[in-house]
């Protein structure tokens, strides 16, 4: 009788530790992984599955975690959904409350790991921002898709997978905030979307790529470039907005009115998306000069995709108190000229070692 007794027990304590593993879903062997959801592509939906029509951020974070096969072997997932717009809409206030939920999710022990789900359109400036003020070395990690999870060939659960494999993977510790997109491990810094609708739309074209996943398996091929994170001075504690920095598309014959007008609604700070080596044309110049003397910081990026803006090239920068964003492109020029801008009275040489450091 009693050994009756002891068997009902033990296979009653299995059963309960099985129950248990099922309903918390929780290995204690794998690591853990919070998906923070923000909409995009990844979550949109079409009424065909072959159509370039859809609409974005239509499907929760927990479908579309329950729609990749296999993704639960890699950590221990759950998921919070942050907000569920395209990533045109976009906001400061997404990348401020983004930011703020890293930093507490990763200030404790039981999470080794973030992934963002984020439209593609802004996902570069996305990655930058946080690769400034996320505080912990532990891997974060963007992705999205290129077609939304209704149509043939959705992109968006294999670059799921490999997101989680990535910050689910301690070779990915240290590397800064990362995307990933067609098996492809980009640098937030690098990234860049280069082509419009594509899958293999995103690249990093100077600097090259951090590594690949691919299905699951994933490799580094070299160190970020720059400060970033646990290295980086900015900070967003406390933080409620961002002070208001505008971009100028320059071309042939443009106005430089339109620096005057920003100056007027308010801009602390302006980029010049310039021609060439971030060049402008005399009337444009001379609209930088009267911001930069009424103390409105003014950089200069350039339009061309690829390379660098020369410090000393055909604008001197001391002249006009302009600064070089170096090989930031516009609109990362921008976010750093932003969370810089936080820090009052910063001089133009303490901005111009932010570019050439961050």
């Amino acid at each position: 009788m009693k050994n009756t007794l002891l068997k009902l027990r033990t296979v009653l304590t299995i059963f309960m530790m099985v129950v248990s593993v099922l309903v918390c879903g929780q290995d204690k062997k794998l690591p853990n992984v919070v998906i923070l959801a923000t909409g995009g592509t990844i979550a949109g939906a079409g009424a065909s599955s072959t159509g370039s029509a859809y609409t974005s951020g239509q499907v929760k974070i927990e479908a579309m975690i329950d729609a990749v096969p296999n993704i639960r072997s890699l950590a221990n997932l759950r998921g919070e959904q942050l907000a569920n717009v395209g990533s045109q809409d976009m906001s400061v206030k997404v990348w401020l409350d983004l930011a703020k939920r890293i930093n507490e999710l990763l200030a404790t022990k039981d999470v080794d790991g973030i992934v963002i789900t984020h439209g593609t359109d802004t996902q570069e400036e996305t990655a930058y921002f946080l690769n400034l003020v996320v505080k912990s070395d532990k891997p974060v990690v963007l992705t999205g898709s290129m077609r939304p999870s209704t149509a043939l060939s959705a992109d968006g659960p294999l670059n799921m997978y490999n997101a989680v494999a990535i910050a689910a993977s301690p070779k990915a510790k240290g590397y800064g905030v990362m995307v990933l997109m067609n098996d492809d491990i980009h640098s937030a810094h690098d990234v860049k979307k280069m082509i419009t609708t594509p899958v293999h739309t995103f690249e990093s074209p100077l600097e090259g790529l951090l590594g690949t996943c691919i299905f699951g398996e994933v490799e580094f091929f070299h160190k970020p470039f720059g400060k970033h994170t646990v290295d980086s001075e900015f900070s967003v504690d406390g933080v409620k907005e961002l002070p208001r920095v505008d971009i100028v598309y320059t071309c042939a014959d443009v106005s430089g009115d339109l620096i005057d007008i920003m100056v007027k609604a308010g801009a602390k700070g302006i980029v010049v998306a310039g021609v060439g080596d971030g060049n402008m044309n005399a009337g444009t110049l001379e609209a930088v000069k009267r911001a930069t003397k009424a103390g409105v910081p003014v950089v200069r990026a350039s339009r061309v995709p690829v390379g660098a803006v020369l410090i000393k090239g055909e604008i001197n920068d001391e002249e006009y108190g302009t600064v070089s964003s170096a090989d930031l492109n516009p609109q990362k020029a921008r976010i750093l000229l932003m969370l810089s801008l936080l820090k009052k009275d910063r001089s133009r040489e303490d901005l111009q070692n932010l570019y050439i450091e961050y």
